[in-house]
């Protein structure tokens, strides 16, 4: 039997083990918000504890998480160097979730194991490659042959929120340093490129003001109409930008959530926006936001008693392909023809993730872990999220692989 063949059979063997692994990390909430995310990494180090691993737990300052807008971040590196001479490569998925929401048929922290799928809040976006990375290296160290280099788990719990506590974090404080990062993605697909993405709160001020009487108040909901018709009447406009990347088309440009207004019977004298701006690769994220600002500013310019208050939320930068990156890509696209027998395609994505984050260290990342083909085929952030078992047995064993490929002596 060869050393890959080695490496596989040893997954197999394990693979309800793994399973049994992923339904624990999946059965521990962390909805984001609030994000009290503490409890979960320590479930996780407990785990990994089992496997003779010690997991360093980085405790984000509380007033930090606080002013972010979450309650709890512990992040976790587990460190597992090798012989001296080889490369250090990161393993990132992130444990922070969406909330469930409504319209689930199976318990959305149950880690329900039926008809060949698993179901759970992130059992594909991105527990699951606690799993995947976990089982991967453990079936590297299994093999008993000389490495080089090493490997580094990192499982974080503010991709949500942007990742700036979480991988950002770890990397500002100087807590690591790797020479590759493989990060959460799906099994049939490899990621080298991901949009940036601008966040902005949008507070409308106007007065309020008696319904029967709506001159002595400033209508504060119709400024912020005002506001909504210039954003989604730059849409035509968005759509004839392309991305030159495959796989990312163009930008796009949205309002996600709007609070506002006192009673039915009182003219609105506050209104809350939070709106989304997607930015292809190519695009500058600093001139974008000076545009977007300046849309929102111009669309109430001269509204007596109206005044506005953008706050950024967000401002995340694109990632890109570094050098380095396309021995990651050949690796797994290897592999991925082995094990799943197709052809693993590398492309970008219109989505945003923390990965990035490596990126704007120099540090070559790629996304790739267990997943169907698509976002919406593993119900990721709807109900019912699920993931085939398989593609998590095949995604373990495509990561082992390429680990061995660039550890193995």
């Amino acid at each position: 039997m060869t050393t890959q063949e080695q490496l596989t059979a040893w997954i197999d063997e394990h693979f309800d083990e793994e399973v049994a692994f992923l339904q624990q990390v999946i059965r521990v909430p962390t909805d984001t918000p609030p994000g009290n995310n503490a409890p979960h990494a320590d479930a996780v180090a407990d785990m990994v504890q089992g496997f003779g691993w010690n997991a360093e737990k980085h405790v984000v300052p509380a007033q930090l998480v606080r002013d972010y807008g979450m309650e709890s971040i512990t992040n976790l590196i587990v460190r597992r160097p090798y012989g001296a001479g080889g490369p250090t490569i990161a393993l990132n998925a992130h444990g922070d979730v969406v909330p469930p929401g409504e319209g689930w048929t199976k318990p959305p922290y149950g880690g329900v194991v039926e008809d060949g799928y698993i179901y759970g809040r992130a059992a594909a976006v991105s527990k699951c490659d606690f799993a995947t990375y976990i089982f991967a290296v453990r079936a590297l160290e299994a093999l008993g042959v000389p490495l080089k280099g090493g490997v580094e788990l990192h499982f974080t719990y503010d991709e949500e929120f942007g990742g700036l506590l979480g991988p950002g974090w770890l990397l500002e404080q100087k807590l690591t340093r790797p020479d590759f990062v493989i990060a959460a993605g799906f099994s049939y697909n490899i990621v080298t490129a991901h949009n940036a993405c601008l966040q902005l709160e949008i507070t409308v001020h106007g007065k309020s003001g008696h319904g029967a009487m709506p001159e002595t108040g400033h209508d504060a909901l119709q400024a912020a109409t005002k506001i909504l018709n210039a954003i989604y009447g730059q849409l035509p406009e968005l759509k004839q930008i392309k991305s030159k990347v495959p796989g990312i088309d163009s930008p796009t440009m949205l309002v996600g959530r709007i609070d506002g207004g006192t009673n039915t019977n009182v003219v609105p004298g506050k209104v809350v926006m939070k709106m989304d701006r997607r930015m292809i690769p190519e695009e500058d994220p600093a001139a974008v936001e000076a545009q977007v600002v300046a849309l929102i500013e111009d669309a109430v310019k001269g509204e007596p008693g109206i005044r506005v208050e953008i706050r950024r939320l967000l401002l995340s930068n694109a990632l890109r392909p570094l050098p380095g990156g396309d021995k990651l890509v050949a690796s797994l696209q290897k592999h991925g023809r082995e094990v799943i027998g197709e052809e693993i395609t590398a492309q970008g994505t219109p989505l945003y993730a923390d990965a990035r984050l490596y990126g704007e260290h120099g540090i070559p990342a790629v996304l790739y872990g267990a997943g169907p083909r698509t976002v919406p085929e593993s119900n990721a952030k709807k109900a019912d999220e699920k993931l085939a078992l398989e593609d998590l047995r095949k995604a373990t064993k495509v990561v082992a692989l390429t680990l061995l490929d660039f550890l193995g002596k």
